[in-house]
């Protein structure tokens, strides 16, 4: 017993001389488990790719993203194939695709020889689940509801939108102020209003 308390007494002594060292592997420490507790799982990716899905279904097809559509219609239609696998890595999750469902006894399915090979593998990678998001299908969903095909014909002028400086801000929140009051009538548009 006295043993176990010399080392933590060692241990402890050793974090003390060597705190900025001890602080940093402490952050990474808790980092990682961090990653490793919040790490999506396959189930998640599946409620992702439904969500986003429904979103877009409650949108017009004029107003739909075409890259997001794309994309989130091309995962739904591996998923009911039953062609999406996931590995977990630890610190991070891959969804990838496959050939050929895990229960298909066709010939290329079952022989190893030609099984995909690692160096290849990169190119099946669908997704990459970091932190609790599934960040390729993310970032393919952000301005979903922008159809940028409708800005094509614009000229090149109208196509970005610039924000709006600080007198324009104040000038609109003032006319929006203003639209809150009654009209104020002079007395002679009174009395033509009345006769």
């Amino acid at each position: 017993m006295a043993d176990y308390k010399e080392a933590c007494l060692s241990v402890v002594d050793g974090i003390r001389e060597r705190l900025v060292k001890s602080s940093i592997y402490v952050t990474i420490l808790g980092g990682a488990f961090t990653c490793v507790f919040s790490n999506p799982d396959y189930s998640s990716f599946e409620v992702a790719v439904l969500e986003h899905s429904n979103q877009l279904c409650l949108l017009s097809s004029w107003v739909r993203n075409g890259t997001s559509d794309s994309h989130v219609q091309s995962l739904l239609k591996l998923r009911n194939e039953g062609r999406l696998s996931h590995v977990n890595l630890g610190l991070l999750s891959l969804i990838y695709c496959v050939d050929h469902t895990p229960d298909s006894t066709l010939y290329e399915a079952q022989c190893s020889s030609l099984s995909v090979i690692w160096r290849e593998f990169l190119r099946y990678v669908i997704d990459v689940g970091f932190a609790g998001h599934w960040w390729i299908l993310d970032s393919k969903m952000r301005n979903y509801d922008v159809n940028e095909d409708e800005f094509m014909y614009l000229p090149v002028h109208m196509r970005l939108a610039s924000p709006a400086t600080v007198q324009v801000v104040e000038s609109n929140e003032e006319l929006h102020r203003e639209s809150w009051f009654a009209l104020k009538l002079e007395a002679e548009e009174k009395e033509t209003i009345i006769h």
